[in-house]
């Protein structure tokens, strides 16, 4: 499967890299602020993460107003829930608060399209859009259903991940020039699924751990990311430049 994706991103990168105009590289990575929708519900708390990528895009020596992008990424997708358990020895009634993680780990490409506009004579901002496909390497779902649950399916059961799944990423950010061939960026994204990230069909007939005899269904269960990030990168520009 990564064998799929590195010939992907060659598929889209080298074109991009041999087209005959200037070329820029970027290496970025930030924080990440994940959430997700289970079951059509929106109840999910942030979890805060993290994500790293490298991109590459056309550049026009004239004016630099627009672009075709390319990029690989790591990203750790999830959401989060936070409680806080009940001390009698408390006055307030008080103990420790706990935030209980799900964390998927993705491999994302993503090619699209930039436009910039000048903001000062070393600085652009610009919005892109693009669609982005991902390949799920691994969960931590293993490790939160290794506790004692009477209900198995109060946590998401590992097994249920989708190993492809495809959405779009919107965004927008500042790019300083610092030199002719090296500048900065600051870049705020937005990248929802629309595709689940786990599914989970209907099990019937789960023994009830808590009352034995008994028996319950555990409905069908779907799982979809939406992340926000925040990134700054360095890039690196590759200059063509014609010679009469």
């Amino acid at each position: 499967m990564m064998r799929l994706f590195s010939s992907l991103l060659l598929f889209f990168i080298v074109p991009l890299a041999l087209s005959g105009q200037s070329t820029a590289y970027v290496f970025k990575g930030g924080l990440s602020a994940a959430t997700q929708k289970w079951d059509n519900s929106i109840d999910r708390q942030l979890l805060f993460t993290y994500h790293g990528a490298l991109a590459v895009e056309t550049v026009n020596n004239e004016d630099d107003n627009s672009s075709l992008y390319a990029q690989i990424g790591y990203h750790v997708r999830g959401s989060a829930t936070r409680f806080r358990t009940i001390s009698l020895g408390n006055p307030q009634g008080l103990g420790n608060q706990f935030t209980q993680k799900f964390e998927f780990r993705n491999v994302a490409l993503q090619v699209g399209a930039k436009q910039k506009k000048d903001l000062g004579l070393n600085s652009k901002y610009y919005y892109f859009g693009g669609l982005r496909g991902e390949y799920h390497l691994e969960s931590n779902l293993a490790e939160l259903n290794t506790g004692s649950f009477c209900n198995p399916g109060a946590l998401p059961l590992a097994g249920g991940e989708r190993k492809f799944l495809f959405g779009f990423s919107v965004g927008g950010g500042l790019q300083l020039n610092l030199s002719e061939l090296v500048g900065a960026q600051i870049e705020l994204s937005v990248h929802p699924d629309v595709t689940p990230q786990y599914w989970q069909g209907p099990i019937p007939n789960v023994i009830d751990q808590c009352n034995p005899g008994r028996t319950f269904s555990i409905p069908e269960r779907r799982i979809r990311n939406t992340t926000l990030e925040l990134s700054v990168g360095l890039r690196l520009l590759r200059k063509v430049v014609y010679v009469d």
